[in-house]
């Protein structure tokens, strides 16, 4: 793609993939300094402080802290382009008190939640470091954002806010995360997610003197029966699980409360809302049936469905911009990238029909979501894969003059 051919030939981007090889180290620190400040679900807040003081010693302009918590600083660009977004998030799955403390053997760095997504933080610090240095002028302004609650319960909150309520989300028109060090995958498709926790309650008694009386705890049992007894399409893949389950209070008394927490997944919004609703008929076929099979002479046993969580299905088309222009710029370094669907940042772009996608920052890794999750720094594969990433950023920006 000529684009992208002629950005890779020019002098001012072989002086930026320079310069992110000579300061391979310093993302390698950063990427350490990072990791080892905590950050649990809804409790980011202490690596957003020291990620917002990296951004703004980068020279960055407007560089701020939104009022969810997002923080982000602006590379203007010429003007004659549109804004575009470079995201990664700032939150682990690890709950506080985790010992985040990297561990390396060789290349390999060792700790929770240095590869998702903590190494991509740093990696967007070397882009800038390394734009700067090469005297890189881009059309558009590019917007970068460490944001928060991309994982679990935290809902894309970072991101919902950035583009329903922050200041700049009537000029963004282009949005990549940058997400986990493999670069062999582009997201082009939003997983959509719909998660609920369902609490069943009843009279509850004795196990033993009550015998006969209605039970949540069955109500429950058989609504996780019959989701498991749900046919779903393998394509577009859609899936769901019953993933938590708690409640009751002895061994020796019938509950009055217990509670299941469900995920149900499609990257089709259409599959997903009927899956969602199969799910709802089957907790009042489930309560019904207990009701109807035992006693309500104490009273009946009843469901309260709470949504916890809604991540909206999309996706970008294999013909925008963004996805030909990435495509060819991981392409050119290399690698052989597959267009797949995954739950990122990017759903709520992309259910919005602003072109999105999820791509890589280098290297490699394993055990994401582990506390043995590993990333391999090994300066070569981690330049080249930056360097793709970079490409791709820039062929979406345009380069200015």
């Amino acid at each position: 793609m000529t684009e992208i051919a002629e950005i890779m030939a020019s002098p001012a981007y072989r002086q930026a993939v320079e310069v992110m090889d000579a300061e391979h180290d310093r993302t390698v620190e950063d990427i350490i300094r990072l990791t080892e400040i905590e950050s649990p679900p809804f409790g980011e807040h202490v690596r957003a402080a020291a990620y917002l003081e990296m951004l703004r010693a980068h020279g960055l302009e407007d560089v701020e802290q939104d009022g969810i918590g997002n923080v982000m600083g602006l590379r203007r660009g010429s003007g004659n382009g549109p804004m575009i977004v470079v995201a990664a998030h700032l939150d682990t799955v690890f709950p506080a008190g985790t010992n985040v403390k990297v561990r390396r053997e060789g290349t390999k760095l060792f700790a929770p939640g240095v590869g998702d997504d903590t190494r991509s933080l740093a990696v967007l610090l070397a882009f800038i470091r390394a734009m700067d240095a090469a005297g890189i002028r881009t059309q558009s302004d590019i917007l970068f954002v460490g944001d928060v609650g991309e994982e679990g319960l935290g809902d894309l909150r970072g991101v919902r806010h950035l583009f329903h309520e922050g200041k700049y989300k009537d000029r963004i028109k282009a949005f990549f995360t940058v997400d986990s060090p493999e670069m062999d995958n582009i997201a082009v498709g939003g997983v959509g997610s719909k998660r609920y926790r369902v609490t069943f309650r009843g009279p509850g008694g004795h196990s033993f003197g009550a015998f006969g009386l209605v039970s949540p705890m069955n109500a429950m049992a058989q609504a996780m029966v019959e989701l498991a007894r749900v046919q779903v399409p393998a394509k577009p893949r859609t899936t769901y699980s019953a993933s938590v389950a708690g409640g009751g209070t002895s061994v020796n008394a019938i509950p009055n409360e217990c509670w299941m927490e469900i995920d149900l997944r499609s990257e089709s919004p259409a599959e997903l809302a009927r899956l969602e609703a199969r799910f709802h008929a089957i907790v009042a076929y489930a309560v019904a049936g207990e009701n109807h099979a035992r006693s309500i002479a104490q009273g009946e046993i009843t469901a309260e469905t709470a949504l916890i969580g809604d991540r909206p299905a999309g996706g970008t088309a294999m013909d925008s911009e963004i996805v030909r222009l990435a495509t060819a710029a991981i392409t050119a370094h290399g690698f052989a990238p597959k267009h797949v669907a995954s739950s990122t940042d990017a759903n709520i772009p992309m259910a919005l029909g602003i072109p999105a996608i999820k791509i890589g920052s280098g290297g490699s890794g394993g055990r994401a979501h582990s506390l043995e999750e590993w990333i391999d720094v090994d300066r070569a594969p981690s330049v080249r894969g930056m360097a793709a990433s970079l490409t791709a950023i820039l062929a979406v920006a345009g380069l200015a003059g």
